[in-house]
């Protein structure tokens, strides 16, 4: 076997970082403007000035996150070229087109949403509205192309391999639609939705806990933990629908999702567990008998392929992979018990429910939400090892020939200048917090149609 090149490790970290950090701005920059338009048509068709002030916060918010979110998305652009070659430069023109789709998407979302913020004080109400109305479907593009461009390298199509290793009879439109597009792009879209949903009432939240229990903030907790408490049951049935599609189409990555170690049928549900790849064995965990198999095809007599099967194929670090998935699925319950929760005290009261354990469990359910989305994407990713392209090119022959340590350097420059915007995002969304909380003592943005009243002196 031949040497992992040293340029492996720090590439491999450097694009794992980048991308965990602007996987935090792509719900908001997916999912916020639903939610502010929402809010906008119900302040327009009730007359609420109230949901209109919450309607043109969110903008604002989503203005910054969306351009941090851009910033970053556009970075990972470079990382694809300059840290894995052997991928873009052999695979550049069958799935390239996708990322020529994200361009134009953000270009357009760029211009709507600085319209749409443009537009409060300064156009009709009604059409300021359905000026935003294209945004949310814009954001999809965006969407849709990077789930597009990840899904082909689980499940590559639109090409063929030559006897001599050239790539021929590319074909972009199969590339684009691949067999992975459905599940991968259905799953994240709704995780995005439910993480901005219930990181967005969990803000609101605190402020209820704080006693800030006004029209503002009960508006504020009741749109978006009503599309979270809607699309978590939803997104738990696709999860399943997810596991079984990996399980006919990636069954290495079955098998570390599942830490399942052999071969066979009657595999149990393995819960956490530390898995050793020197005996192939789990140590620890809480193990379920047959639940796995059953899972996996509607029968405990279903054989589901082990570890064993994949000896030079399988993740690089399995109990990274298996952890993660079941953190993920183990948010992804308790938020079915969060949803039912609420669904059931507000179909009895018709607001917020008061019980503080509820209140408590609420505030926390952006951050669980943030944790399962990036659990989602290490499940993915690094699932996926050692192929970046699944059963065609390795990793390790896709990294550059650069020298290592100049990656590292470049890794250490990329995470504190990311350091430096995180921190500055974070500044500005605080002081925004502050003055809509001062302005909430005065009149200034109880019309948020028509001319700007004189500012006193």
């Amino acid at each position: 076997m031949l040497a992992v090149p040293a340029q492996l490790l720090p590439a491999r970290e450097q694009m794992a970082f980048t991308l965990m950090f602007h996987i935090i701005f792509v719900p908001f920059g997916v999912a916020l403007p639903a939610m502010m338009l929402i809010a906008n048509y119900k302040g327009l068709r009730r007359n609420d000035s109230v949901a209109l002030r919450l309607a043109r916060r969110w903008s604002h918010a989503a203005g910054l996150l969306f351009a941090v979110g851009a910033a970053s998305g556009t970075v990972l652009s470079f990382e694809m070229g300059l840290l894995w070659p052997g991928l873009t430069g052999r695979f550049g023109e069958v799935f390239g087109l996708p990322f020529a789709i994200e361009g134009l998407g953000f270009f357009l979302e760029a211009i709507l949403v600085a319209i749409y913020i443009f537009g409060w004080r300064r156009l009709r109400p009604w059409t300021h509205f359905w000026l935003g109305v294209p945004i949310p479907f814009v954001a999809l593009v965006g969407a849709f192309s990077i789930i597009s461009a990840n899904a082909w390298m689980n499940q590559p199509a639109g090409f063929t391999i030559s006897p001599t290793g050239e790539i021929t009879d590319v074909d972009p439109i199969a590339a684009i639609f691949n067999d992975a597009l459905w599940y991968e792009l259905l799953h994240f879209v709704l995780a995005a939705y439910m993480a901005a949903a219930f990181t967005l009432a969990s803000i609101y939240v605190v402020g209820w806990l704080r006693g800030r229990r006004d029209r503002y903030h009960r508006l504020g907790i009741l749109i978006p933990l009503t599309i979270g408490a809607v699309l978590t049951p939803i997104q738990f049935v696709v999860g399943d629908l997810i596991a079984v599609a990996i399980f006919q189409d990636q069954p290495a990555k079955f098998a570390a999702m599942e830490v399942v170690t052999n071969s066979g049928t009657h595999q149990p549900e393995v819960l956490y567990g530390i898995y050793d790849s020197a005996t192939n064995t789990v140590k620890g965990g809480i193990s379920i008998p047959g639940l796995d198999s059953l899972l996996a095809g509607n029968s405990v007599d279903t054989y589901v392929p082990g570890l064993d099967q994949f000896p030079d194929a399988k993740p690089s670090n399995v109990t990274i992979v298996h952890w993660a998935f079941d953190t993920m699925a183990g948010i992804g319950t308790v938020l079915i018990l969060l949803a039912l929760w609420f669904g059931i005290a507000y179909w009895r009261k018709r607001d917020v429910p008061g019980n503080r354990l509820f209140l408590w469990f609420a505030a926390s359910s952006g951050v669980l939400t943030y944790i399962a989305v990036e659990c989602g994407w290490i499940v993915t990713e690094v699932g996926r090892q050692p192929w970046v392209v699944y059963n065609i090119l390795r990793t390790e022959d896709a990294v550059t020939d650069a020298n290592a340590t100049g990656l590292w350097v470049s890794f250490t420059v990329v995470l504190l200048l990311y350091l430096v915007l995180a921190v500055g995002t974070v500044a500005v969304l605080r002081a925004m917090s502050r003055r809509w909380r001062a302005s909430d003592r005065t009149d200034d943005e109880d019309a948020v149609y028509g001319p700007r009243p004189e500012v006193l002196k």
